[in-house]
């Protein structure tokens, strides 16, 4: 049926176009409520709205009128017991509406309809983190709610200065997006970075927070992420309050924060919580953990293959003995290893809780056990690749630790090739993609490159928090604002 205004349709035509366009639907339902002299037609998606709410806010209040018929669409919206409702002459609002949820009300001749709010949002309540856990701190993580996370965060962050800006992508299916920042931290510059950024993305649909952020990313071939993704509130609102924006997207948990360093991927709010010597003692482990877990398999392929004279005489027999049996290179030994560990990982990840955790540690005692006797590899070099493994765990980012355990194949292939030289021209080639790269703009390395020796040392190290200064713009990690830095009391 041709579209025209709604002033030209009756009630009859009008339920007829919708059930066109919705494609004859079951979900679509259609109720008229006949008067002494009109009749009302009230349209929606029965499985999207909750019927209670219609029956006492909508339909009672009417039944109680309707003797005053005809009442016109505008005196009628007035005398609606809520303020969930607008009037609209757009047919294709109307229908976008009853996609969200709302009750259409429309009466034949009528150049208005009325949209009535009566949604019902199928969530789960707040529970406690799965994908990031801690000992310290608040357990609770978002939901697929925007409404319920945007309001955690108001609640989290009691302050005017507080922005929330509202956008929506997708031409197929409109995702609700919100921008939440302090105002008095973030330049408005960076708000329109990557506001620009969203608002230039030709899609259907967004699917999770996730796929955002691939979509605007500075470079989206680099395997390091470049947004921070957490389900912690209590994290979202640190953040926030460091000068970085959060980005949230309907019916995801998760929560886009930036711009984003290396650094900021090893940090965890529970170095906060946590004595400021016991976070910076765990903050530096993880540093150092990551960096062994990137060279330690390839220094041990190195130094068997090219550089055994490193090897204390002591241990070189050891050595000897582990490999007398293996027929492999060292370098196909440490890759199949490596695959099994990887291997291992996704299957436990991919089962249910409790079988997943039994086939990690059963499998890895038994295939370990079945591989050092069958003769296809040493146990020193089980040993290295469970620490590594081990190293790449500890991140409290789940995207940073899968892009430290996937660079860590390229250098050991180097180290077989080319061994001290190869992981040497492997990290120099890792380090100067990390300068390159960008976070929004601003270089994936700061505060170390450039270097800024106060923000640096609060950043590797966890200062006691008497030592950072209270007033606000100074606590900026990123702004803009050429006087916002972090500075800390000698």
């Amino acid at each position: 049926m041709e579209e025209k205004c709604l002033s030209s349709y009756t009630i009859e035509e009008l339920t007829s176009y919708y059930k066109d366009v919705f494609h004859d639907s079951p979900d679509l339902y259609e109720y008229v409520l006949n008067g002494k002299t009109t009749s009302l037609l009230f349209l929606y998606m029965k499985n999207l709205i909750d019927n209670n709410t219609l029956n006492q806010e909508i339909l009672q209040p009417i039944i109680a009128i309707q003797e005053d018929f005809p009442l016109s669409m505008t005196e009628l919206e007035h005398k609606l017991p809520t303020t969930q409702s607008m009037l609209t002459e757009d047919m294709q609002e109307v229908t976008n509406k009853l996609l969200d949820g709302y009750v259409f009300i429309f009466t034949s001749g009528s150049k208005h309809g009325i949209l009535v709010n009566m949604g019902k949002k199928v969530e789960r309540g707040l529970e406690k983190a799965e994908t990031e856990s801690l000992v310290f701190g608040p357990k609770i993580s978002f939901t697929e709610s925007l409404s319920t996370n945007i309001s955690i965060i108001r609640q989290n962050i009691v302050s005017e200065d507080l922005c929330t800006e509202r956008m929506t992508v997708g031409k197929r299916n409109e995702t609700e997006i919100r921008l939440v920042y302090l105002d008095v931290l973030v330049e408005q510059e960076m708000v329109d970075f990557i506001k620009d950024k969203i608002n230039s993305l030709q899609v259907d649909d967004i699917l999770d927070t996730s796929v955002l952020a691939q979509l605007i990313e500075d470079n989206s071939y680099s395997i390091f992420p470049q947004y921070v993704q957490t389900e912690l509130p209590d994290r979202v609102t640190y953040s926030i309050e460091r000068g970085m924006i959060a980005v949230f997207v309907d019916r995801s948990p998760m929560v886009l924060l930036g711009p984003a360093s290396l650094f900021n991927f090893f940090e965890s709010t529970e170095d906060v919580y946590m004595r400021w010597n016991m976070g910076s003692f765990i903050r530096v482990l993880r540093y150092v953990t990551m960096f062994l877990s990137v060279i330690l398999t390839p220094a041990y392929v190195a130094i068997i293959t090219y550089h055994y004279e490193m090897i204390p005489s002591t241990l070189l027999v050891s050595l000897g003995e582990s490999r007398s049996k293996v027929p492999f290179t060292p370098i196909f030994e440490a890759l199949l290893l490596e695959v099994m560990i990887e291997l291992l990982r996704e299957a436990g990840a991919r089962l249910p809780t409790k079988v997943g955790q039994t086939m990690g540690i059963v499998g890895g005692i038994v295939l370990g056990q079945a591989a050092v006797e069958a003769g296809f590899t040493s146990n020193i070099l089980i040993i290295v690749v469970a620490l590594s493994a081990l190293g790449s765990f500890t991140a409290p980012s789940y995207l940073m630790g899968t892009a430290v355990r996937i660079t860590r194949f390229p250098i050991l292939i180097l180290a077989g090739i080319w061994g001290g030289v190869g992981i040497s021209f492997g990290l120099c080639f890792i380090l100067i993609h990390l300068i390159r790269l960008t976070s929004m703009g601003r270089p994936y390395l700061q505060p170390v490159y450039p270097l800024e020796i106060k923000n640096a040392v609060n950043t590797i190290l966890r200062v006691p928090v008497n030592l950072i200064r209270s007033n606000p713009e100074k606590e900026s990690f990123f702004s803009f604002k050429k006087n916002s830095t972090k500075d800390i009391d000698e």
